[in-house]
């Protein structure tokens, strides 16, 4: 049996979960049917958490075991990870960037035409024979509409060049002007949300970004405007969205993201102005074998004493 012993507070695709228990000794909290039992019975030995970015690793947790040295986490984000007390404790964490900003990329524009064209209404009119009856309602263009990214980071970047391939104007909005990107650039979120005609909204989570965008942003972003979140929940005030959908005070919106996933606000269920998806933007089988790999390569670095491959902290 493997000496190393981790804790994964999440399951992993099977082709992850077959090398990790090959390697490993693997306790899976999951499934644990008394979690805390489990951590008091074999929290003294585990040395690594290995977890999802949505389920990340509390301080409460890190403190129930003293060996801890490197928390892996499958996902970019890490704002479900205590990172300060990770730091005053010495314990590494590890994300997986790069491999997943394409695919996140990819869907931010499919949600904005799925929106735009109502592409899952359309579906609908189809399958419920209504096609030929009576005329399916006309949709927005997004070709040359003016697009604001909230956040320009790595995905932020690639969801521009996408959009400049159908001939959008871009301007973004972040805590600095990078100097690397010719598009136009906004220090005021408000303004931003009143020039555009879709926001897309691609920052990172965390009390920096919490309810970043709220009634006053989805006021000005007006009744034709359009919403993308596909960063995290919590960057939207989700009150102040529902109401904006609800009063038609936005068009539409399109989310991969919500508070409380996947128990989200049933009155999300019942808008026909929103488009859902769930929380699926980096889930392709390429990106998420990608994924897995970078999780256990720097898992395997760390216990090698080598260099991590992608560090936080």
């Amino acid at each position: 049996m493997p000496d190393v012993e981790i804790l994964m507070a999440g399951a992993y695709p099977q082709w992850d979960m077959v090398d990790l228990e090959a390697t490993y000794r693997v306790h899976r909290l999951w499934e644990a049917a008394d979690r805390q039992e489990l951590i008091s019975k074999v929290g003294s030995n585990i040395r690594a958490i290995a977890t999802r970015g949505e389920l990340g690793a509390s301080a409460e947790l890190m403190k129930q075991l003293p060996k801890l040295e490197i928390v892996s986490c499958y996902g970019v984000g890490t704002d479900a990870i205590d990172l300060s007390y990770a730091r005053a404790n010495g314990i590494r964490v590890t994300n997986t960037p790069d491999v997943l900003t394409e695919d996140v990329a990819d869907i931010a524009i499919g949600l904005l035409l799925s929106t735009a064209r109502q592409i899952p209404q359309a579906d609908v009119f189809v399958r419920t024979g209504q096609w030929g009856k009576i005329p399916m309602p006309l949709v927005r263009r997004v070709s040359g509409k003016k697009v604001g990214i909230v956040g320009m980071g790595r995905i932020g970047k690639a969801i521009a060049k996408r959009a400049a391939a159908f001939g959008c104007d871009i301007s973004y909005f972040a805590r600095n002007r990078d100097q690397d990107v010719a598009h136009g650039y906004e220090a005021n979120l408000v303004a931003l949300a009143n020039w555009a005609d879709f926001l897309i909204v691609i920052v990172p989570g965390g009390a920096a970004t919490m309810k970043i965008i709220n009634a006053e942003v989805l006021e000005a972003l007006g009744s034709e405007g359009m919403l993308i979140n596909v960063s995290r929940g919590t960057t939207v005030d989700e009150e102040a969205l529902i109401a904006a959908l609800q009063n038609r005070t936005i068009q539409a919106a399109g989310l991969d993201v919500f508070l409380n996933e996947p128990k989200i606000d049933e009155r999300f269920l019942t808008l026909p102005n929103v488009v859902l998806q769930p929380h699926h933007g980096s889930g392709t089988i390429e990106t998420r074998k990608a994924m897995g790999q970078l999780v256990r390569d720097n898992l395997a670095a760390h216990f090698a004493g080598q260099a991590l491959p992608t560090p936080v902290v």
